[in-house]
């Protein structure tokens, strides 16, 4: 029988022992492959440390969800067996699942929300998985799956909370050990903390010296937010970029051990994530997608801040199930992570020559991009990107260059709404006086999403102003501006709640007021 985890009265709670045994004993190699340790030379040199990447993109089903999903469902009854399994889910832990039902003979069905990209769906069907599409976002499909599994007796697979699942997952840790027993440090990426509950539990059993660290998306971060709080609690809403590990709230059982067992846990950027993408790219020719390359980002940002150097690191490459157009963004985004180009607001005098003259204070230096259109008599402000070969503190005497030479300045280089919207939007001013404030949404990738939009804000309030842009996700980056008066603000706050999308007012971004606003 599964082990199972009672807080309260009943079962008491696994030992690291329990744990230990459990994932010695754990049957995963029947489906599973054991995946290489990769040294990442031109990393290791540039940092000054021997880093080196776990190839969980190299699985069957290119991501280690399959470990956990398959423990679990070794462990199945004969009678739960024949009633089938159920989980929910958008991707990998799907896939897993999927892959570990055909293995075993066992019915996989999984509710995917309506968002899911074809890809993902076609890659659960080749695997045997029975798909059924319901609910605009991941919580909805799970409701949906929960009702199903009641009402047809199936047995829920829950993607990362159970005992058997973190087993599963703990796996890697021994192969680790067993492929380099000299390692310091081990950085382990956190969604809803199967994986790094697994790895840590299992290392700290065998290998306690080795310094385990958790690395989070800063916009998911829902470990970090219980290690605060002192227990597990719910985020208002996640950024979907690193989708892998876009979880609201840490399992119960997964926060206890990640609580007892991990060293430290950090938190890094999208931009620093495309930054990682490039890094393992570059040194294995391998693509990972964002929650995959999570770790790598925690890796190459915690040694930066500790200042730790001659160690011997190994990040864990979660997965590989990427959509394709979402390089896109990577592509664009990469350099402002690894802190080699910055964006940058400057107002220059509209007079000739004045532009020659900022291209002067510049010293040479590369600029990636140059956005300007004519808007009055006097002064000019311009959108300028610039390449950086020392990053940060390069950055920082440009600007204190440019204000020197009398050209007022604003970094927007961690602008979200800059690097998004506004640099495809310059010279977008009204041509009449406006009422006008704006607010960035993120809307769902499903068929409706839009006239939702529509006929919940657009039928009340004008529409001044409306950029969309997607890079392959299963949800769209939206900048939407409305004509609206200050007694207008509660009706239209509460259609937005009404709406249910995740949104922000960006009235005062300093972007938008430079470029966009009257």
């Amino acid at each position: 029988m599964m082990s199972e985890v009672k807080q309260a009265g009943g079962t008491e709670l696994l030992s690291g022992a329990d744990y230990l045994r459990d994932i010695l004993r754990a049957p995963v190699y029947e489906v599973a492959q054991v995946t290489p340790l990769q040294s990442m030379a031109r990393l290791s040199a540039r940092i000054g440390n021997d880093v080196q990447l776990k190839r969980e993109d190299r699985q069957p089903v290119h991501s280690f969800k399959l470990r956990g999903a398959y423990n679990m469902m070794s462990q199945l009854t004969q009678a739960q067996r024949q009633a089938g399994v159920i989980a929910a889910s958008a991707g990998n832990h799907a896939q897993g699942l999927a892959l570990s039902g055909h293995k075993l003979n066992v019915q996989a069905t999984i509710v995917m929300p309506l968002t899911t990209p074809d890809i993902k769906v076609e890659a659960v069907k080749s695997f045997g998985g029975n798909v059924i599409l319901h609910g605009s976002n991941f919580d909805e499909a799970k409701s949906h799956a929960e009702s199903l599994a009641r009402q047809h007796g199936y047995t829920f697979i829950p993607p990362f909370d159970h005992p058997s699942v973190i087993a599963g997952q703990g796996t890697i840790g021994m192969e680790l050990v067993q492929q380099n027993g000299h390692l310091d440090y081990v950085f382990v990426p956190v969604g809803g903390g199967g994986l790094a509950a697994g790895v840590s539990v299992l290392l700290k059993q065998l290998l306690p010296e080795i310094k385990v660290i958790g690395v989070e998306a800063e916009d998911s971060a829902c470990l970090k937010a219980a290690l605060d709080a002192g227990e597990p609690v719910t985020l208002d809403q996640v950024g979907m970029f690193a989708d892998g590990v876009a979880v609201k709230r840490i399992g119960e059982e997964t926060f206890r051990l990640c609580q007892q067992y991990l060293d430290d846990v950090i938190t890094v950027s999208s931009d620093e994530i495309c930054s990682a993408v490039k890094d393992i790219f570059e040194d294995t020719r391998a693509i990972a997608e964002p929650s995959g390359a999570l770790s790598l980002a925690g890796l190459k940002k915690y040694t930066e801040v500790h200042g730790i150097q001659d160690k011997q690191l190994a990040a864990i490459l979660s997965g590989a199930n990427l959509n394709f157009h979402g390089l896109r963004y990577v592509s664009e985004r990469c350099e402002l992570g690894e802190k080699r180009e910055g964006l940058l607001a400057v107002t220059i005098p509209e007079r000739q020559g004045a532009f020659l003259d900022f291209c002067h204070i510049l010293g040479g230096r590369a600029v990636t991009e140059f956005n300007y259109r004519y808007n009055d008599d006097t002064l000019a402000n311009v959108f300028v990107g610039i390449r950086l070969m020392r990053g940060q503190e390069e950055l920082d005497g440009i600007i204190q260059d440019l204000r020197k030479g009398g050209y007022p300045v604003v970094d927007l280089s961690d602008d979200e709404m800059a690097k998004v919207h506004v640099r495809y939007m310059i010279g977008g001013r009204p041509s009449k006086p406006l009422q006008e404030r704006l607010y960035s949404f993120e809307f769902p990738e499903y068929p409706g999403a839009l006239l939702k939009f529509l006929t919940t804000l657009g039928s009340h309030w004008n529409i001044s102003l409306f950029n969309y842009r997607n890079h392959g996700a299963d949800y769209g980056r939206v900048l939407c501006g409305f004509e609206l008066g200050d007694k207008d603000l509660l009706s239209f706050t509460s259609h937005l709640r009404e709406l249910g999308y995740q949104w922000k007012d960006e009235t005062e971004n300093p972007a938008y007021q430079f470029f966009l606003a009257q």
